[in-house]
């Protein structure tokens, strides 16, 4: 049986978690490998959930990554890692920007944002990485780049070099934005 790898990013509409799916789509077809992907839009314009499969091997069937499936999940919102957590398979990653953006629900004062996520992801033996990515693309002077800094340090645990990331970018984004988005990359890709 050919092995494929499942990847979830999930996140709020305007995240840019469709471009980051489009970057590791990207990156599997440069190294040769068949590509899946399915888009769930929520009420993405209203900061609804947005959740995008993708999925790379020898041979990808099906698009979409089931429950208990995904190696990594790439949330781009703290409550959005928690909502989905039970798609990561034993032993695979959530990948964590430590950003609160309240859904409407909450917004309203129907619901509270729940609170202790990391330590609760933590307790349920999941792997976090958890990265203030917010803080990191305002310091290098683009907060737009959020996406891409989370999105390097998702790529540090696929199978693809530095090389071909830095390609996948350079074909996913406008020549315009490409060398902020590249010194995105590179600040997430060095994280420590």
């Amino acid at each position: 049986m050919a092995k494929v790898t499942n990847v979830l990013i999930v996140g709020v509409g305007g995240q840019g978690t469709l471009m980051a799916s489009k970057v590791i789509g990207q990156a599997a077809m440069i190294e040769g490998l068949a590509v899946k992907q399915s888009e769930v839009h929520g009420m993405a314009q209203r900061g609804g959930s947005v959740v995008t499969h993708v999925k790379f091997g020898d041979m990808v069937n099906s698009p979409l990554v089931e429950k208990g499936e995904a190696d990594i999940i790439l949330a781009f919102e703290k409550l959005e890692a928690l909502r989905w957590a039970d798609y990561l398979k034993p032993g695979g990653t959530l990948v964590i920007n430590d950003q609160e953006i309240p859904p409407m629900p909450v917004i309203i004062g129907a619901a509270v944002y729940p609170q202790q996520i990391f330590e609760r992801l933590s307790e349920a033996g999941i792997k976090v990485i958890r990265v203030n990515a917010t803080d990191l693309a305002r310091a290098a002077g683009e907060i737009r780049t959020v996406n891409v800094i989370l999105l390097a340090v998702a790529a540090k645990l696929l199978e693809f070099g530095r090389a071909t990331w830095e390609e996948a970018v350079a074909e996913a984004v406008p020549s315009k934005a490409l060398a902020v988005n590249l010194q995105a990359f590179a600040i997430g890709w060095d994280l420590k």
